[in-house]
């Protein structure tokens, strides 16, 4: 079993949500497993617990709370009727809902309050332009509090809300939006990044020129440049505001009235265009910031890395339903320099931080020491996803940041809006693992054959449903589509496209997305283990790694990013291939490394394994507007075998 190295205090048990929780239930659970036990077994009792619990504000409760348990096709919480906005602007009036922090940006601050008066305001000038229910709104746009408080005033009428972040490049923008026919556009006229300021006159434009669906166009001034957009009604963002307007009126709609429209990352083909329902994502939402987070009213800032092209945004917003405050940060993580979160957590109070192994591994290879950089005294958790978090990274952590964190890598993702495997914060946190299954969620690690497995990797599967499940994809009709995405390979179970491991000790082991699993001499290897076996290497920067389709084999593939001073040779060839034996097996060793000056990302921070396949096999990657370095897949192309 995995080394253990946070124990939560007797204290910060008892005084857990998760802990009030079992106690309200009054069904005596000795452990954290016995109650996730009960709440897969006895699904309807334990999501109508919750519901009371987390005193969500409804005007119509449910007559049952799960029909036809069947996936595809559950339905959740029939007939009741509520406002997903409404439950995010409950908090109380004098409390700071959001901070609003960045590069080149004036913090600003928002109570309840002060939110609500600015959302009903602007609602008011969003009716005017037309919006109601069921108005699709895009917007192309920074991490910023005016997008927030667009975003809560269009979901108040009950319009349809969804975004991508600044970063985006024309085509990437008109993939996604394209397929919604968005009657209103929502742009900023640039955004801020790593010192310089970012034109986005040019890519609107282009994004204009070919969705004709557009009938405004509403433009923040978010950076001080002139943007000439070309649309006959462009409304800047000041003029929507109606100070008459003092409360919000919020539309009371059904548990799967469409929310968001959510993308996958398109990098292989058309991105799916994702629709979640406003009562499955609040309760999913609720559940994991409460009971797996606790994160408390009045109590806790949440602050997560993200753009709102990631569903991490999302996430972070939903928070304020819990009554907590919330950080926003536009910019570079690391202008000026990496330290400069760890600098916001001091100025702003955050208390739980939320990041990616990415990040962390920056910070790590720059020897940079966050507890000297900034007073991280208010942080009680750290929040970690986006890719598996190695197990060195979760000692730097304890090291370098604090030693009673409650550290949580969590895994779900855009296609449920939500996590499948993450934290609890009456649990220890084991070296390299994942803490648990989060509640609610009848995860398993299937071989092959359909059987649970355990202590070896194998297909993430979901065996039963839950609320956040997508209601369905956008041009589905008939729902071809969004059976083959998740239900295909093992008929009415949800299989999540991850390769995990559960282990003895009830936690996970994420080895990567199973669709780019190794298979060397047919023995599956989740790309993970050998990530785990070189990041850490003095020199090492980044990786990636692919397996190439040879003489009816699969010969492994490695592409490593040196530090400056240092270039690949046949010594350090040999060394990583010792190490990815000793920490691996013989079949994990690659057949090939290469020397990148690059490795390619998606603009929300993940590895394009499959892009790199693709250009190293010679074929076309499509959607490169979807990587936030599309020019470093040249050089794949050019490796010599």
């Amino acid at each position: 079993m995995a080394k253990v190295l946070w124990n939560p205090s007797e204290d910060r048990k008892n005084s857990s949500l998760i802990q009030q929780f079992i106690d309200k239930s009054s069904l005596n659970f000795e452990t954290y497993f016995d109650l996730h036990k009960w709440s897969i077994n006895k699904m309807e009792d334990f999501w109508s617990e919750f519901w009371d619990f987390s005193r969500i504000i409804y005007s119509k409760k449910y007559d049952k709370v799960l029909s036809n348990s069947v996936m595809p096709g559950a339905k959740w919480f029939e007939d009741s009727e509520l406002n997903y906005a409404e439950n995010l602007l409950s908090g109380n009036p004098g409390q700071v809902a959001i901070i609003s922090t960045g590069e080149n940006r004036k913090d600003q601050t928002f109570t309840f309050r002060e939110l609500n008066e600015a959302v009903a305001s602007v609602q008011k000038g969003l009716e005017k332009l037309g919006v109601k229910k069921g108005t699709r709104i895009a917007a192309f746009v920074p991490n910023c509090v005016e997008t927030v408080i667009l975003m809560l005033a269009a979901t108040s009428s009950g319009a349809i809300w969804t975004s991508c972040s600044p970063d985006f490049g024309s085509q990437g923008v008109i993939d996604r939006f394209g397929q919604i026919e968005p009657s209103i556009l929502i742009v900023a006229n640039g955004y801020n990044y790593n010192g310089k300021i970012f034109a986005l006159e040019d890519k609107i434009n282009g994004v204009l020129e070919t969705i004709n669906s557009i009938e405004n166009v509403i433009c923040i001034n978010f950076v001080d440049i002139a943007c000439s957009l070309d649309h006959n009604s462009v409304v800047n963002y000041d003029t929507l505001f109606f100070e008459e307007a003092k409360t919000p009126n919020f539309v009371q709609l059904p548990f799967d009235h469409p929310l968001y429209i959510m993308y996958s990352s398109g990098t292989t083909g058309p991105p799916k265009s994702i629709i979640h329902g406003a009562g499955g994502t609040l309760i999913q939402h609720l559940k994991e910031h409460q009971l797996q987070c606790d994160i408390q009213e009045g109590r806790d800032t949440l602050f997560w890395f993200t753009t709102c092209g990631w569903m991490m945004w999302n996430w972070l917003i939903s928070a304020l339903a819990s009554g907590a405050t919330i950080v926003l940060y536009d910019g570079s993580p690391s202008h000026p320099d990496l330290g400069a979160l760890w600098r916001t957590v001091e100025k702003t109070g955050i208390t739980h931080f939320g990041t990616s192994p990415k990040f962390l591994a920056a910070c790590s290879n720059s020897g940079l020491e966050p507890k000297k950089e900034a007073d991280l005294s208010s942080v009680k958790a750290l929040l970690s996803t986006g890719a598996p978090l190695v197990p060195e990274q979760f000692d730097w952590v304890y090291e370098n940041i604090g030693s009673d964190i409650h550290l949580a890598s969590i895994s779900g993702g855009t296609d449920i809006l939500g996590c499948f495997l993450g934290g609890s914060p009456i649990l220890p946190v084991h070296r390299g693992e994942l803490q648990c299954p989060q509640l609610g969620m009848n995860v398993q690690s299937w071989n092959t054959d359909g059987k649970s497995i355990i202590g070896e990797s194998g297909e993430l599967v979901c065996v039963r449903p839950f609320p956040s499940m997508p209601i369905g994809f956008w041009n589905d009709s008939d729902g071809l589509k969004y059976q083959s995405a998740y239900f295909e390979e093992f008929p009415n179970v949800w299989t999540h496209g991850d390769y995990v491991e559960i282990t003895e000790s009830g936690g996970a082991i994420i080895s990567g997305r199973s669709d780019t699993t190794l298979n060397p001499g047919g023995v599956r290897i989740g790309t993970a283990e050998i990530y785990r076996a070189v990041e850490n290497m003095d020199g090492i920067e980044d990786a990636v790694v692919v397996g190439r389709p040879a003489d009816g084999d699969i010969e492994i593939i490695l592409c490593i990013k040196l530090t400056d001073n240092l270039t690949l040779n046949s010594d350090l060839e040999l060394k990583i291939k010792k190490s990815i034996r000793s920490k691996t097996t013989p079949r994990h060793v690659p057949k090939y490394i290469f020397e990148v000056h690059e490795i390619p990302y998606t603009i929300s921070g993940k590895k394009v394994e499959k892009a790199v396949l693709s250009t190293i096999l010679g074929k076309e990657v499509m959607n490169k507007d979807a990587l936030s370095n599309p020019k470093s897949l040249k050089e794949y192309s050019n490796l010599l075998f």
